[in-house]
């Protein structure tokens, strides 16, 4: 028996494995209408306004298979302040409450970042190839972008999530590795 102050986040990047945060579940959840996608730029931690990397945010269409964790209502106030600090700093995330599957066929209510399709960092919809340009060139205080990607893709298939678009998009980074002109 769950508190009815429990409260329920969804991961669909390193929030996944890195959490950051004390919860009292975790388990495989899909969120639909949402889809896993490269569409934020990256300007001080895997790229610079120069040259910005390219970063994970939630962006409409299709569906999207992460981790969603029961936090306990006793940590509510700690666990959303820390989630606010990490994921609105420039505020390209916006906060909803979003229904999300569970493997059981049960449905809980929880907290989303989704990418703000107004914001100046939200890079739209990408084609592999150009993703992989841009992510190939980049890099920032927190690394390479290539890393960033090949990291991720490493996390999500250790968990056995598959995510084609990305491994598309990976599988094109050992030809894209040479730098953009113009």
């Amino acid at each position: 028996m769950t508190d009815m102050d429990d409260f329920w986040v969804f991961g669909y990047g390193s929030l996944m494995w890195r959490p950051g945060f004390d919860y009292a579940e975790a388990v495989r959840g899909r969120l639909f209408g949402f889809r896993r996608a490269l569409c934020i730029y990256s300007y001080v931690h895997r790229g610079t306004p120069e040259r910005p990397g390219l970063v994970l945010g939630l962006d409409r269409g299709g569906s999207c298979t992460g981790m969603v964790f029961r936090v306990r209502g006793r940590d509510r106030d700690p666990v959303m302040a820390a989630l606010r600090e990490r994921e609105l700093v420039t505020n390209v995330y916006i906060e909803r409450h979003l229904p999300v599957h569970l493997p059981t066929g049960d449905r809980v209510t929880a907290v989303c970042y989704i990418a703000d399709r107004q914001h100046r960092q939200f890079a739209g919809s990408l084609h592999a190839d150009e993703a992989a340009r841009r992510i190939a060139v980049s890099s920032g205080q927190s690394g390479h972008n290539i890393d960033y990607v090949t990291s991720t893709l490493t996390h999500l298939l250790d968990m056995n999530i598959r995510d084609h678009w990305l491994e598309d998009v990976a599988g094109r980074l050992s030809i894209s590795e040479e730098p953009a002109t113009g």
